[in-house]
């Protein structure tokens, strides 16, 4: 009967989630197509309106993107689950490696099995958004030499830092007794500490080139701003972003002494350097502000609530049965668990959307403010207002979809929070 009630539970968050994503989703494209025609009032005389169309259209194109990625990954997932996509996996690999190699290499192998034929069936729409939709609106700079190098790249890379993390938790699952699930969290969490450290130094060169930000006025204008600030860092570098995309960025990474301020090369050349001063003083106010510890803080809580979670569910029968898989008598259970969850999480983690946006537009909200006591704040709308046009950020998404999805701020509202700030 328990099987059975997660089951209903499933399929019933499952079909909420889809409707409300779609609901959403079409709400927005037609709130966009709607204020198609002319650019707001707030914008102008600062937004042309062929700038101002092509994010609308480049909006719906997404969007209409995202319609077709979403029925397929609700389908896929059913797949997965009540449909017995899984279990049909698990029986072929565990009959095959498990009486041979043992449990944990067929457990590996599962794991590995499942994350491949992931990929393989995203792929295509990876490559449609990044060939077609990208490339139909001016942003991809991708070859399909880079795409694959990528490819083989990204699998490496996760074969290098992904099967040990995932082997050791498996191993302790099965042999770290009930209390198994506090050792696995203290093993992720430590492992998140440690890529941390490594990404920037040894994953992040594997994609990318990054030079010395060279000498100059914003070199001078980004020592002056962290001296002032009290920060330091290992260095200033610009990044070939370019090479793949025409989106800009700049972002901190690494942790203690391997931390890095990175520019990428397309907002270098799309920002003055008052105005890529201020971007850094909004980066800064991020962690003069600690929004990031707290974010670290709230993933590792969240994460221990997750290993508990597993921890209990992967010892009841109904969890499997639930979600379309038979448990094994002879083989152990720990990598069905472990898929079972990180499919049936998103699900449930749908309706927590809002509150996470929330609270990262409240971050972003206070980190303007903290720009604008330490650079100009004229020169950060200035760059905002760049940015978004550039990127083809619409100026008018719908305010309940913005509201459950936007992790910054609309335009209109960030940039008057903004003038006021500076007035």
């Amino acid at each position: 009967m328990q099987a059975f009630h997660l089951t209903l539970l499933f399929a019933v968050a499952l079909l909420a989630s889809l409707g409300l994503r779609l609901w959403l989703s079409t709400r927005q494209m037609r709130h966009v197509a709607a204020h198609r025609g002319a650019v707001p009032d707030a914008f102008v005389g600062k937004v042309s309106l062929e700038a101002h169309q092509k994010a609308a259209d480049y909006t719906l194109a997404k969007g209409r993107f995202g319609l077709v990625s979403m029925a397929f990954g609700t389908v896929v997932l059913l797949g997965w689950t009540l449909l017995g996509g899984l279990d049909a996996l698990n029986d072929v690999l565990r009959g095959a490696i498990a009486p041979r190699f043992g449990g944990l290499a067929y457990q590996l192998a599962l794991v590995l099995a499942f994350s491949v034929i992931g990929a393989v069936l995203e792929l295509p729409f990876e490559l449609y958004a990044t060939f077609r939709l990208e490339a139909r609106f001016g942003f991809n700079r991708m070859t399909w030499q880079l795409f694959v190098r990528d490819l083989v790249t990204n699998t490496l890379v996760g074969i290098v830092l992904g099967l040990p993390i995932v082997a050791l938790i498996l191993w302790l699952m099965g042999a770290a007794g009930a209390g198994w699930w506090l050792w696995a969290w203290l093993a992720w969490t430590a492992f998140g500490l440690f890529v941390q450290v490594v990404y920037p130094l040894v994953v992040m060169p594997l994609y990318n080139k990054f030079e010395p930000l060279p000498d100059g006025t914003l070199k001078e204008q980004a020592l002056a701003l962290m001296a002032r600030c009290g920060f330091t860092a290992q260095g200033f570098y610009v990044m070939d972003g370019s090479k793949r995309s025409a989106h800009a960025n700049a972002m901190f990474t690494g942790l203690g002494k391997s931390k890095r301020v990175i520019f990428y090369d397309t907002l270098i050349n799309k920002l003055s350097p008052p105005e890529m001063e201020a971007v850094l003083a909004h980066e800064l106010g991020h962690f003069k502000l600690r929004h990031l510890l707290k974010r670290s803080l709230t993933m590792t809580v969240l994460s221990l609530l997750a290993f508990a979670l597993l921890g209990w569910l992967s010892n009841q029968a109904w969890f499997f049965v639930g979600l379309g898989v038979q448990p094994s008598l002879a083989a152990p259970n720990d990598a069905l668990a472990l898929i079972l969850l990180m499919l049936a999480m998103p699900v449930f983690g749908v309706f927590a959307g809002p509150l996470a946006a929330r609270v990262s537009r409240k971050h972003e909200f206070e980190a303007d403010a903290y720009a604008c006591s330490q650079a100009n704040g004229q020169d950060l709308a200035a760059a905002l207002l760049k940015l978004h046009e550039d990127n083809s950020t619409t100026l008018t998404p719908d305010p309940v979809y913005a509201s459950f999805y936007y992790s910054h701020p609309p335009a209109t509202e960030r940039l008057a929070a903004l003038h006021t700030q500076t007035s």
